[in-house]
C-alpha cells in the first residue's frame, strides 16, 4: 500500500481516474527516466490521462504516458510516449500481476510527483465503472452540493 508521501511537487494528475474507475488499492513506484525527461517533469509538462501500466516479463511498464521533450534539450531527446519501466519490489509486481489476471483489474497512474528529488508515480489498481455507477456518483455530488448550499444559507 502506498503511504501518502506525496508532499512534494506534483507534476501531473489523472483527474478522470476517479470518475471512470473504482480505485481498490494504491501503490507508489519509481519511474526510470532520462535526464531531460526529469527536467520536463519538473516543469510539469506531462500527461497521464490515457496512460496505463502492465506487467510484462516480470517488469511493470507504463505505456502512453506523455512527457513533452525538454525545451533546451538536444537532438537525443527520447520519444515522448515511449514505454517507461516502473520500479517496484518483486513481491509487489507478483501481487499486481496475480490480481490483474484473476479479477480483470487494470493498473492506472493517478499522480506523478517528486519526493526527495525523485520522480514517483502513484498507481491505482482499478475496476472500470459502468454508466449507472457514474450517474450515481454525479447524483451524490449534486446532493452534497445542495446540502452544503442549504447549510451555508442557514448559518448566515
Amino acid at each position: 500500500m502506498a503511504k501518502e508521501k506525496s508532499g512534494g511537487k506534483t507534476a501531473a494528475t489523472n483527474r478522470r481516474a476517479h470518475h471512470e474507475y473504482f480505485i481498490l488499492e494504491t501503490f507508489e513506484a519509481g519511474i526510470a527516466l532520462t535526464g531531460t525527461e526529469v527536467k520536463s517533469l519538473r516543469q510539469a509538462k506531462a500527461n497521464i490521462n490515457d496512460a496505463y501500466a502492465r506487467v510484462d516479463g516480470g517488469e511493470c511498464i507504463i505505456y502512453d504516458m506523455h512527457i513533452s521533450p525538454y525545451d533546451f534539450g538536444n537532438r537525443f531527446n527520447p520519444d515522448p510516449r515511449r514505454p517507461r519501466k516502473l520500479l517496484l519490489h518483486k513481491k509487489e509486481i507478483l501481487k499486481l500481476h496475480g490480481e490483474m489476471r484473476e479479477k480483470g483489474l487494470t493498473l492506472i497512474p493517478l499522480k506523478v510527483y517528486f519526493t526527495r528529488g525523485m520522480a514517483k508515480v502513484e498507481l491505482g489498481l482499478a475496476k472500470g465503472k459502468k454508466l449507472y455507477d457514474k450517474r450515481d456518483d454525479i447524483a451524490k455530488k449534486e446532493a452534497n452540493r445542495k446540502i452544503d448550499r442549504a447549510m451555508k444559507e442557514f448559518y448566515k
